[in-house]
């Protein structure tokens, strides 16, 4: 399988899992945590989190079909240390759990790096 689809299918099938099941299946404990922390009443906090699920869906189809236009790539990479910076603030004691942001981030950031052009005026061509 071609590194260039690897990554792709790696980081959509990511941001779908994590829309659909932690949030929009069944709302996991720890999104709970974090998203309460911004100080929102409760009903505000399951739609938020019922939201940032159905947009996290979109994403990835956003990114699977147009993952060769080096601004997508860019702002997946922006969103992802955005979320992880979001953690450190609102929740910091979960960047000290197993499967937490940290991996889970920066992982999904190296894999969209690989899809960025090496030279700016070529699209990624597949690998």
């Amino acid at each position: 399988m071609p590194i260039t689809l690897l990554a792709r299918l790696t980081i959509a099938f990511a941001w779908f899992y994590h829309g659909l099941v932690p949030k929009l299946l069944h709302i996991a404990p720890l999104e709970w945590q974090i998203s309460s922390s911004l100080g929102l009443e409760d009903d505000l906090t399951h739609l938020l989190i019922r939201f940032a699920g159905i947009g996290e869906i979109i994403w990835a189809a956003v990114f699977y079909i147009w993952y060769r236009t080096p601004a997508i790539i860019y702002l997946n990479i922006l969103v992802l240390v955005g979320l992880l910076l979001a953690v450190a603030v609102l929740q910091p004691v979960v960047l000290f759990q197993a499967f937490n942001p940290v991996t889970t981030n920066l992982s999904l950031i190296v894999l969209s790096a690989l899809l960025l052009p090496t030279h700016p005026s070529k699209q990624v061509k597949e690998r």
